[in-house]
């Protein structure tokens, strides 16, 4: 099956909320109306609960009680209520995806927007973009499930969905690899073109035709996010993180903890918290 098939499959392919639609379309529109979005999300009442929740959540560290919606987009801005809602809308959308543990893959979507939207700040790459090619680079993974289950099955008992090399055997088995299914489901959903690209390039973000500073924010934020959720130790951490990428990025290995120590004179690089630390708050989009 080529990636046309898989999603010319409409009885599979995921539904997204309209709200979220209609957020989707702010991108590249500049008459979308704060009011009008203000109201969708208040017409929906579990929507508008969870936005609500976030929004007075430990991640955001508010000093007054958020009590409306309007309140909220006020408070966290335009954008970050796109990327909550956006997030909770693919969810929603695949929350019945046969052959993965669902709450290890959001968790991990989640460490993977947060850490590279922390490394992204430590940059001059939109801080935001990279949060929502975080949440949405992993999409394709369950579309490919969700669409083409049977031929899943060997490559998911060869290889963790999460693992590093999981794009690479997708290629030789397949043809293809979720990035390029995230990155087709996210042109139906009319993203704009450079979130697309991105989308495409993030499992391998150094063999891309014009390099994406934000495709590789996110394969790092990824890769420090599967070594949390995957239980690797000091030594894997070190053996598997991408140098190469980071080098590129020019950001300094200190960043991380275990390779702190083997980084004479970095003393001023700053290093990521615990991811538990970055994401306080924000599980409640995974529910």
């Amino acid at each position: 099956m080529d990636i046309k098939s898989l999603l010319d499959q409409p009885s599979k392919l995921p539904t997204i909320p309209k709200v979220a639609q209609k957020l989707i379309e702010s991108f590249s529109s500049e008459d979308v109306s704060i009011n009008e979005i203000a109201s969708q999300l208040a017409a929906d009442p579990a929507l508008s609960a969870k936005l609500l929740r976030l929004a007075n959540s430990a991640y955001f560290h508010v000093s007054r009680t958020i009590g409306t919606v309007d309140d909220a987009l006020r408070m966290l801005g335009f954008v970050m209520v796109r990327n909550l809602v956006l997030g909770n809308g693919m969810v929603a959308a695949f929350r019945h995806t046969p052959g993965i543990d669902l709450p290890q893959f959001w968790r991990y979507n989640l460490y993977t927007a947060c850490a590279a939207r922390w490394l992204a700040n430590n940059t001059d790459v939109n801080a935001d973009m990279v949060f929502t090619l975080g949440l949405m680079h992993g999409i394709g993974q369950l579309q490919m499930h969700a669409g083409m289950p049977a031929a899943m099955v060997p490559l998911d008992q060869q290889l963790n969905v999460l693992d590093a090399g999981r794009a690479e055997l997708e290629k030789q088995a397949l043809g293809f690899h979720y990035g390029e299914v995230s990155a087709e489901l996210a042109r139906l959903w009319n993203f704009p073109q450079p979130l697309i690209v991105a989308l495409r390039d993030i499992p391998q973000p150094l063999a891309a035709q014009e390099f994406s500073a934000a495709a590789a924010l996110v394969h790092l934020g990824a890769w420090r996010a599967r070594t949390e959720v995957l239980g690797m130790g000091d030594e894997a951490v070190v053996a598997s993180y991408p140098f190469a990428v980071g080098k590129r990025l020019g950001l300094d290995p200190a960043w991380v903890p275990a390779l702190a120590a083997q980084s004479p004179g970095s003393r001023n690089t700053a290093i990521m918290p615990l991811l538990q630390e970055l994401t306080e708050g924000l599980d409640d989009m995974l529910a």
